[in-house]
């Protein structure tokens, strides 16, 4: 009873530490980028010599440790939890239409505003008309999931050529593993691959004569069968290299750029703090969420406090463009149904669980 009370206020202490620095998300969309820049070791330490500031950063930072520490220690067995991770078991059908979504409406919506991947990548859709159809095009197929594994290729030569363009690109990077997971499960259900495999697959089809494309999609699904179960792991690792990215380039890296957007929303009366402990907290909070998800640590649990930074952001900076975020909703989201996956620290801890079980002595 004790272990299950400790674990409980562990959980809510971690979590309620991580949302007290809300990201700021990316700054690039949100500020001027002629922003002077400023050196971010010297912010750091300009910041930390505060005493207010220290204190209060090295307390939070403290006090999470402990937690985590303590949770690691015990991991109490919380019945609600059980429950809700065997439900969530049941929407693992879904993954690739979650994915589909959250690729393909940003492309689409890529391709109309005319941006490559990133809104700081533009291009001219008069001067580049077949650029824009691309975009559109691919986007439409994998809303549809029509070619799945078709487009997501030409989607990730797409995205190479946008880094090629403009290393802003990088301010996109969840599209890479997006489209690597979406490859490997294919266009799942409902998709317009299945209906048509469907069709193609029954006797006397004439659709069956005239396409045999549905035979390159069963044999691909058979390809990458074994390799579905590291999809988790793909995600985990692409969602947390563009939290670090992000924490680092887009926080600690050009700390005056986000003073910047904490002055331009009034950010220290959403968390009354003094802006610069702001700026280093929400940069030092995703670098940690990325770090997590990385390791694959309570990978739920840090999938769902990413997709609340993302909330709170769309809610705190209005005008940060919300397409440009639908992939990581939908990442996030996926983790938060799929759980860590193989190469995982929650793997490891479930499994070292699952043995000191079975070598527990029977109480008859």
């Amino acid at each position: 009873m004790v272990r299950r009370r400790l674990g409980r206020l562990l959980a809510v202490t971690v979590a309620t530490a991580m949302l007290a620095r809300p990201a700021l998300a990316h700054v690039d969309y949100v500020t001027d980028p002629t922003t002077e820049t400023s050196d971010a070791i010297a912010f750091v330490r300009e910041t930390l010599s505060d005493p207010v500031n220290a204190a209060l950063f090295g307390g939070v930072s403290v006090a999470v440790l402990v937690a985590l520490a303590l949770y690691l220690r015990y991991r109490p067995t919380i019945r609600d939890i059980e429950v809700l991770r065997s439900a969530l078991s049941g929407y693992d059908d879904l993954i690739p239409w979650m994915l589909r979504l959250s690729l393909g409406l940003p492309l689409v919506g890529a391709g109309f505003q005319g941006y490559l991947f990133a809104p700081t990548v533009t291009f001219d859709t008069g001067a580049n008309p077949l650029l824009r159809v691309l975009l559109i095009g691919v986007g439409f197929c994998i809303l549809f999931g029509l070619g799945t594994r078709i487009v997501t290729t030409v989607g990730t030569a797409l995205y190479l050529f946008a880094l090629t363009v403009s290393p802003d690109a990088l301010l996109a990077l969840e599209y890479l593993p997006g489209f690597v997971a979406l490859f490997l499960l294919g266009g799942g259900r409902p998709s317009a691959d299945d209906i048509l495999l469907e069709i193609a697959s029954t006797e006397g089809s004439i659709y069956g004569k005239i396409d045999p494309v549905h035979y390159l999609k069963a044999f691909l699904d058979d390809l990458t069968a074994p390799y579905r179960q590291y999809v988790p792991t793909v995600l985990r690792f692409g969602l947390g290299a563009s939290f670090i990215f992000l924490g680092v380039t887009q926080k600690l890296g050009s700390p005056a750029r986000s003073l910047a957007v904490v002055e331009k929303y009034n950010l220290t009366a959403v968390v009354p703090v003094d802006p610069s402990l702001w700026v280093l907290g929400a940069g030092v909070a995703e670098v940690a969420v990325g770090v997590a998800l990385i390791a694959g640590l309570l990978t739920r649990a840090t999938a769902f406090t990413a997709f609340l930074l993302f909330t709170t952001t769309l809610f705190g900076l209005p005008d940060d463009p919300v397409l440009a975020h639908v992939t990581l909703f939908g990442m996030s989201s996926a983790l938060v149904t799929l759980g860590a996956g193989p190469l995982s620290l929650d793997r490891y801890f479930e499994s070292a669980d699952r043995q000191q079980a079975d070598a527990a002595p029977s109480v008859d």
